[in-house]
This record gives C-alpha cells, structure tokens and sequence, in this order.
C-alpha cells in the first residue's frame, strides 16, 4: 500500500508537471542545440527502500542539472541532488521520524555531511519502438554517484521536448551496497533476521526545464 501511495504520488506530481508539455519528442529537423537548466521547483525524486518488515518512502530535491538537446532530443543529462533534503513521508511520530532521517543521513547510511550532493549524468539515450502517449519512450544509461563512488545504471524513462520545454520521469533502481551502504544488508551480514534491509533503493523522479531558459 505505502508503495502504491508513492507511485501514485509520483504520478500526480508528473501529471501537473506534464499538462502542457507534448505528447512525444518532435525534432524540428534543423539540429538546433540547446541546453536547459532544470527547474529545481518543479521537479523531484521520490525514494523507496524496503526491509523484511516493510518500507519507508519519501523524497528528495534537485540541487541544479541542465539538459542537452539536439533537434529536441536528449544528447546529455546532469542532476545534481541535495542529501540534505532527504524526507521521509510514512513515519508520522515526529520523534520516530527525525530519529530515521538522521540514521539515513549518517555514516550508516549516505554520509551526508561528509557528501551531501549526489550526482547522475547520462550521455546514451535509446528510442524504444513502439512507445506511445506517455509510455517509456527512451532506454537511458549514465552513471549514479553517491558517496564519491560512481557506477553504471540503466532504465527506461518517457522524455518529451518543444522549444524550451522538456519534461521527463522515470523509474530506477540501484543496489546501494555498491555505493559503501552496507548497513543491515543481508549481502554482507549474518543473522540479521527480521531486521534485514534489502539492498535495492527504488527511485522515481520527475524532472522539468520549466519556462524560464
């Protein structure tokens, strides 16, 4: 149900954002470059983690990120997110809550002093055949850095461009024991029992250039 409430948070922020945006990416047919800096008021991340016991889930800001278009297609994309901003949504006790968020912004878990900004940076972008409406239309690859470690991920994002407009969301996943987050992890410590976390951390973002380029 919390996944569901999430997802369905996510799709209402992304179907705000997206009311004026087109359908699907147009290129103009001139190889117009362009770069767009994100609207860091309008776009967010939203994150799941899970544990035997159930999950939390909340969100994340963008600190700054631009995107590169060619003919109104993605060549380049540059997201950095604040750490710092990181809420979580499902604990209601404001003690409980601040408690857990200071765990995940420690060095248990992000160490957010020490890194408070993480980054995502994709440069491969790949039509899927067939996509329609607001389907996924792009399979993207780039690289995750979280903790001063970078690594590969991949997933499938709808991303649609006009002019100065470019609007996108997505959903990813990354296995955070790749990034030096190993607390509670199954993968590296026996007998956790029931207070084992898993080690994928679900993302879904949505992510705008507004008006103002």
């Amino acid at each position: 149900m919390k996944k569901l409430i999430t997802a369905c948070t996510a799709a209402l922020f992304a179907t705000a954002l997206f009311a004026a945006a087109p359908a699907a990416l147009s290129g103009n047919g001139e190889g117009e470059k362009v770069s767009l800096k994100i609207d860091t008021k309008q776009s967010k991340i939203f994150w799941t983690g899970k544990k035997v016991t159930g999950q939390h889930n909340g969100t994340l800001m963008i600190k700054s990120g631009f995107v590169e278009l060619e003919d109104e297609v993605p060549t380049k994309v540059h997201i950095e997110f604040d750490l710092t901003t990181i809420v979580c949504e499902d604990l209601k006790d404001p003690g409980t809550n601040a408690k857990f968020i200071g765990h995940l912004k420690s060095d248990d878990f992000f160490s957010v002093k020490k890194y408070p900004v993480g980054t995502f940076t994709a440069t491969e972008f790949t039509p899927i055949s067939g996509a329609e409406g607001r389907d996924a239309n792009y399979t993207v690859k780039g690289d995750l850095t979280i903790k001063g470690i970078t690594g590969p991920v991949e997933f499938e994002a709808f991303i649609s461009a006009k002019g100065k407009m470019l609007v996108s969301n997505g959903d990813l996943t990354f296995d955070r024991t790749k990034y030096d987050i190993r607390y509670g992890s199954g993968s590296f410590f026996d007998g956790l029992g029931d207070k084992m976390i898993y080690d994928d951390v679900e993302l879904t973002y949505v992510i705008s250039t507004g008006l103002n380029n």
